[in-house]
């Protein structure tokens, strides 16, 4: 991790965007609109590159945690995850389908939310965890 060797205002970016990124995730865990996974994979990919004590804070807490290194263990994605994940991104995706008149960006929303959708399907599903 590099995090030291950035541009100083890159670094304060990644931060920002990072501290951003973790205060939706711990909201998603509670919401069941805000997807958490994402969030934190996103937190710590700025963390890793940003700050090395922050990218270990965030993938040895004991709540966070696990969340981001089941998935890049290479371990899965828990059931309920996926379930809300795909679930609120078609419901959104329906919305906004209905919403916008335009037929390009319907066909681009699809599209999205199939590819989105199978690459979710094809994660490996991480069973038995206190996130299930």
């Amino acid at each position: 991790m590099a995090g030291t060797n950035r541009p100083r205002l890159l670094r304060y970016i990644l931060l920002s965007i990072g501290w951003i990124s973790v205060a939706f995730g711990v909201i998603g865990i509670f919401l069941p609109v805000l997807p958490t996974t994402p969030f934190l994979l996103l937190a710590a990919a700025c963390f890793a590159r940003s700050s090395p004590r922050f990218y270990h804070w965030l993938v040895s807490h004991p709540r966070l945690g696990p969340w981001i290194v089941h998935y890049l263990d290479g371990h899965g994605i828990p059931l309920k995850g996926k379930v809300y994940a795909i679930v609120l991104m078609w419901l959104s995706i329906g919305l906004s389908c209905y919403l916008v008149p335009l037929p390009w960006a319907r066909g681009f929303m699809l599209t999205s939310a199939v590819l989105v959708t199978i690459y979710i399907l094809r994660q490996k599903t991480l069973r038995n965890t206190p996130h299930d």
